[in-house]
């Protein structure tokens, strides 16, 4: 691979993250479009990158490209967090309940990701990445398919849920950190309804976070790594 490919998907890859990030800023309540020209200026990026970390944003289902217009962020309404945190406690509270008994495999692999997602509190994106993965490892262990499947089908609101929610509140990244260690000593116990009453807080607190108002523009704060292309 040439010098010249590498820079050009090191910065994809930049601007993917960082427009990930203020994607996860948003105002919730309001659809907003952006164009390639402005995501260019608020980068310093040029179009190639812009556009394919756009397009794949798109395949991940955070924003729709619309032809001439640019990409249109969708809102987010009250009614689609309440689906989607209500199929969350359905899906994860069943899973941590069944996981209970696997404590020693399990907790191990649990308490890697909680000590891997607090080295990431200065990277947003990377920090909910690493929260999937922690939740997805529950669901998995519970060892029902056709639930992974279900839970998998709700990544992308999650993710986005989850920048909005750390994006809200200050604390929110400590909290989480604080609310996975519980869990984590929930399903060591070996307590059904301990490792239950640790999830169920949990999701409580996100959900909390979620329906603070929005207060940034797309736009801001600063710029991305400035490497060149």
């Amino acid at each position: 691979m040439t010098g010249s490919r590498v820079a050009r998907e090191s910065a994809q890859d930049t601007t993917y993250r960082w427009l990930k990030g203020r994607i996860g800023a948003l105002p919730r309540h309001e659809g907003i479009f952006m164009t390639e020209a402005e995501v260019c200026e608020a980068t310093g990026k040029s179009r190639t990158p812009v556009r394919e970390a756009l397009l794949r944003l798109e395949t991940e289902g955070f924003l729709r490209i619309v032809p001439k217009k640019g990409a249109y962020v969708p809102p987010i309404s009250d009614a689609e967090i309440e689906a989607v945190m209500q199929a969350r406690e359905l899906v994860e509270e069943w899973s941590v309940r069944r996981v209970a008994h696997l404590a020693d495999d399990l907790t191990a692999e649990l308490t890697e990701l909680v000590e891997r997602q607090a080295g990431l509190m200065a990277d947003p994106v990377a920090f909910i990445e690493c929260d999937r993965a922690f939740h997805r490892a529950i669901v998995r262990a519970a060892g029902n398919p056709v639930l992974v499947e279900v839970y998998e089908s709700l990544r992308d609101r999650q993710v986005r849920m989850g920048l909005r929610a750390i994006a809200a509140a200050e604390d929110r990244a400590r909290a989480v950190l604080a609310e996975h260690t519980a869990i984590v000593t929930g399903i060591a116990s070996g307590d059904p309804e301990r490792a239950a009453a640790a999830l169920g807080a949990h999701l409580g607190g996100t959900l909390a976070v979620l329906n603070l108002p929005a207060v940034r523009h797309w736009s801001d704060p600063g710029r991305p790594d400035q490497r060149a292309e």
